[in-house]
């Protein structure tokens, strides 16, 4: 009993790919023998199971809970759901690891798993390592009739309970677009228990996303968002992607709140709480976040682009908060250290509460950047971390002023601009920060002045 997988489904932080070309039933079942055996050999003996709304996701749920049954672990069933749900599970019930089945944002075609072993992040050389044990067929095995139990835990009003426990927020008139993604029947839940007024769309779960593409990050995404905000001239709109790990917001002008803006509002509070604690975030966040947070007396922190590696720098530096550019934002502070759309969602409302502003005063009051979308282009996987590294070489031969946490990111007089590889994708992905158009333009001159030295242009975006 050996398997293969597909090499380009087992990325950085989760395994991935498209059904049917990438991924099927028997990965399923192999990452179920592979997880099993990891589990067992660490000491324990039961995984919570989840999964996303995703068409091929119950038939990967079967697949899989075979394959971890068959290797000998007992499996505790929490169905449908966003991510953090199955994080939440994992970090409450008397289980050793959790799986959650889901494709994130990525298209409908797509579907995969996010792994969590013992509490921490299961990614890197772990999913490697599933892939080393199913070529030699490394797994576990149990006597006929051994097998592992299967049972059905229905946690989503204790998931609901905990995202409102001592929720001291005010009263606000909120729309809630879910993009037919896992995190409807949280949302719809939640929102019956909220203070205020409150207007949802596209709730109903559809592996299909016949409304959206549920990535809040894409500004076209909250176009219905926006719509609803002025239509019925609501405070604030709040959108989550296809698992529920990233959130997305507009304020009452229908004007997008970025990651990087959200993560400078959420931050308040807690720094109000914990003076000088340390704040995460990665190398593609505004410095106008950075100098805030300073700013808020706590100590900011660049730290590479990735939840799995933000979640390990929290622990190690015991920061309560963090987040990234793409939504995911991590509290420690009276919660688990995961991303949680959905609790970061109830934290906002509490913080616009707290500062004592709206929302919209709160955006308006942020220091104007310029800066440019993420920009992402094709580059061998084989040559992308090869050209950051002729970049950085280049770079440091002119003493320009250079961060490597991830990557390049140079600061000069206009601004700054940033350079790195994806760890998930063939693509090099780049952005740029200034205080003026002009400066904007210099900026992106550079890029494309190293770019040219080792043979590339900004060619045509890559598809996110």
């Amino acid at each position: 009993m050996t398997h293969r997988f597909d090499p380009t489904s087992l990325r950085e932080y989760d395994i991935r790919g498209i059904v049917g070309e990438a991924l099927g039933p028997d990965d399923a079942r192999a990452i179920g023998r592979g997880f099993a055996t990891l589990v067992r050999r660490a000491g324990g003996h039961r995984v919570a199971v989840g999964r996303d709304g995703r068409n091929s996701s119950l038939e990967f749920e079967a697949a899989l809970v075979e394959g971890l049954t068959a290797s000998g672990c007992d499996v505790v069933r929490i169905g449908l759901g966003p991510t953090p749900m199955l994080y939440y599970a994992e970090a409450v019930l008397e289980v050793d690891g959790g799986i959650q089945i889901t494709g994130s944002h990525n298209p409908g075609n797509y579907n995969g798993f996010k792994m969590v072993l013992q509490h921490l992040p299961f990614f890197g050389e772990d999913i490697q390592t599933l892939g080393r044990m199913a070529e030699q067929g490394d797994w576990e095995s149990v006597e006929p009739g051994d097998e592992g139990i299967v049972s059905d835990y229905d946690i989503l009003d204790d998931y609901v309970g905990r995202l409102m426990a001592g929720y001291a927020g005010g009263a606000y008139r909120v729309g809630w677009d879910t993009g037919n993604g896992a995190a409807g029947p949280v949302v719809e839940k939640l929102v019956k228990l909220l203070p205020g007024e409150h207007h949802t769309i596209f709730t109903e779960v559809d592996g299909n996303f016949p409304n959206h593409h549920p990535d809040p990050t894409e500004e076209k995404n909250l176009a219905d968002l926006k719509r609803l905000v002025a239509e019925k001239n609501l405070d604030f709109g709040l959108a989550f992607d296809g698992d529920g790990d990233r959130l997305g917001a507009i304020d009452g002008q229908g004007r997008v709140v970025w990651g990087d803006q959200l993560l400078s509002i959420l931050a308040e509070p807690v720094l109000r709480e914990l003076p000088g604690a340390t704040i995460i975030a990665d190398v593609k966040a505004s410095q106008a976040l950075y100098d805030r947070v300073a700013e808020l007396g706590g100590q900011p922190l660049m730290w590479k682009t990735g939840h799995s590696l933000i979640k390990t720098k929290m622990k190690e530096t015991g920061a309560p908060l963090a987040g990234e550019m793409s939504g995911h934002i991590f509290f420690a502070h009276n919660y688990y250290g995961f991303d949680d759309a959905q609790y970061a969602a109830i934290r906002l409302i509490q913080a616009v509460h707290v500062i004592g502003k709206s929302l919209t005063q709160i955006k308006d009051e942020m220091p104007a950047m310029i800066n440019t979308p993420e920009m992402r282009f094709q580059v061998s996987d084989t040559r992308k971390f090869a050209v950051i590294d002729e970049v950085l070489e280049r770079l440091e031969a002119e003493g320009a002023d250079v961060n490597r946490t991830d990557g390049a990111r140079v600061n000069t007089p206009d601004g700054w601009w940033l350079l790195r590889a994806s760890n998930t994708q063939d693509v090099l992905v780049a952005r740029a920060e200034a205080k003026s158009q002009d400066g904007l333009d210099r900026l992106m001159a550079m890029i494309d002045a190293q770019l040219a030295a080792s043979g590339l242009e900004r060619g045509p975006q890559a598809a996110h």
